[in-house]
């Protein structure tokens, strides 16, 4: 019996100290109907164009091909950390690894999915005239 009341306590503060902060908050915190403070402030620049800008979908194929690849640095890392223990049959899986990632690597390469050449100033371009 007494865990539990100390429990319903317990239940009972962790509802109504956020509510009751927020509520205190709102009456006594200072209040702004100016239009400029609900605009968002980035060191002081000021906002002249809408933030929405097409990006090809080539970035986001190269961010996951980074998070893919980075991956890989945790199973390389770990295999350093007990390469005594694995022994030879671990160098070995460690050394597929690496050479099944670099032909990975080589075939985006080839396909041109890390190619970005003329196509990345495009942007540019795109956000000059969004910014006109």
């Amino acid at each position: 019996m007494g865990s539990s009341l100390l429990f319903l306590i317990y239940a009972f503060l962790v509802v109504t100290i956020p509510i009751g902060t927020i509520v205190l908050s709102w009456f006594l915190g200072q209040k702004n109907q100016n239009p400029k403070l609900a605009e968002p402030y980035e060191s002081g620049i000021p906002i002249t164009d809408s933030a929405r800008l097409r990006f090809p979908s080539k970035f986001y194929l190269v961010a996951m091909f980074f998070v893919i690849f980075d991956l890989e640095v945790v199973f390389i890392f770990a295999w350093a950390i007990a390469y005594k223990q694995v022994g030879w049959a671990g160098y070995f899986a460690v050394l597929v690894f690496i050479l099944v990632l670099a032909v990975v690597l080589l075939y985006e390469w080839r396909t041109g999915a890390l190619d970005f050449g003329p196509q990345g100033k495009n942007i540019l371009k795109a956000y000059k005239k969004l910014s006109l």
